[in-house]
């Protein structure tokens, strides 16, 4: 039996104490955060470092009006990283024990050529690519990808070999196992249908995607300029409630598996699809709330969103970006540079956050005054915008942040 401490939340604030646990380094994330039926959520928090909680000083610099706690959980379930390890060491056993049978000599590199991560879509195992790269998985052949298959839990095995550079980011995807790339994936009840050979589809997303779902969009229009397979078009109708949504997406694979998905969630009726690219789109002064969900950059899309707001009122724009992170700063204000160097790992960790919110609200700034540009320049009057949220979506790459910033825009 395994006994966890735990600070126990709010369920509407769980996110953002989510986030300040881990900038402290005291999130325990080898176990998973637990909804429970009085509308709490508990947080499992390292032990070792739990004298370090100030609940007086962590409700203060969260949220104001509201409570936490110290509880303790009995044995909570690992998080999905943590099963994850456990899948490995079970793929790792079966690879060697099928190459030890076949005679073959298991090796350092060999074992390096094992993922660690993968996706899973229904019964289909999705490997990414530089997994699996010697050639001696493909001298085996199908036996080898059966026993892959039946380690994970999955009956298909397919791997994604790069994206093509046609435009449309469509995937290159090999079956490894299996004929159909056809797969249905559950995200917080919505069910998104796709081929995986076809379309692409993030998993990283996920916390953005439960982030417009906890939004309250009734009687709103939105535009989704980037809608792909519906990520965040279907959060929009299924979960925030939006009135109707205007989905552009110019795949024609992605918009017909986006037509389809709005089908069997039973949101078509509030959705209009537009294929093509949203540079022609034929709207203007309509929306309420525009989400620009590409990276790198959405960059290209914010005259369109600008042209789409309405006059009167303004509205939100949800502007994605990837934002580095410059490798080498100046010491922050309150900290020296024996701070930095000598600092516990606690420190440091909030160290790095400080600065990658420098970088984040420096971009988001800049952004702001652009966009205000843009708006007085296409409508010839006057606006403001204000900087409502940054939110972090995932690290992409070393020093290099998918972030959202939600921008409101007024006219005056």
């Amino acid at each position: 039996m395994v006994v966890i401490p735990c600070l126990k939340v709010p369920q509407r604030h769980a996110q953002m104490y989510r986030k300040y646990l881990l900038s402290q380094g005291v999130l325990d994330r080898k176990h998973c955060a637990q909804k429970h039926p009085d509308g709490t959520v508990t947080l499992p928090v390292i032990a070792s470092v739990l004298v370090q909680l100030d609940l007086e000083a962590l409700i203060k610099d969260v949220t104001e009006d509201c409570f936490c706690e110290i509880v303790y959980i009995q044995d909570p379930p690992l998080s999905k990283k943590e099963k994850v390890k456990s899948s490995y060491k079970r793929l790792l056993e079966t690879a060697q024990s099928l190459l030890v049978s076949k005679g073959e000599k298991w090796s350092e590199d060999l074992e390096r050529d094992i993922p660690s991560r993968w996706q899973c879509h229904g019964d289909l195992v999705l490997f990414s690519e530089g997994s699996f790269s010697n050639a001696i998985w493909k001298e085996i052949g199908s036996e080898f990808w059966t026993a892959v298959a039946l380690t994970l839990g999955g009956k298909r095995i397919a791997q994604i070999k790069k994206i093509s550079l046609d435009g449309y980011r469509t995937p290159i995807v090999t079956m490894l196992l299996g004929d159909s790339g056809y797969v249905t994936h559950i995200d917080n009840h919505i069910r998104y249908e796709f081929d995986v050979t076809k379309c692409m589809f993030s998993s990283g997303n996920i916390t953005e995607k439960l982030r417009i779902a906890s939004f309250d969009c009734s009687g709103e229009t939105v535009v989704d300029l980037y809608a792909g397979i519906g990520y965040f078009t279907l959060p929009y109708l299924v979960h925030a409630k939006a009135a109707h949504v205007h989905a552009c997406e110019w795949n024609p694979d992605a918009v017909k598996a986006l037509q389809r998905n709005l089908q069997v969630n039973g949101v078509s009726d509030r959705c209009t699809v537009h294929p093509g690219d949203n540079r022609q789109l034929p709207l203007c002064d309509l929306a309420d709330r525009v989400n620009l969900g590409l990276i790198p950059s959405s960059e290209e899309g914010w005259p369109v969103a600008c042209r789409l707001l309405k006059r009167d009122t303004g509205g939100m724009l949800h502007i994605h970006q990837n934002v580095t992170t410059p490798l080498h700063h100046e010491p922050l204000e309150h900290a020296s540079a024996i701070d930095v160097e000598k600092g516990s790992s606690i420190e440091q960790s909030s160290l790095r956050i400080q600065r990658d919110m420098q970088a984040w609200t420096a971009w988001a700034s800049e952004t702001a005054r652009r966009v205000c540009t843009l708006l007085s320049d296409i409508t010839g009057s006057k606006w403001k915008t204000n900087i409502k949220h940054i939110e972090h979506v995932k690290t992409y790459a070393p020093h290099i942040s998918h972030i959202v910033l939600d921008l409101e825009c007024k006219p005056l």
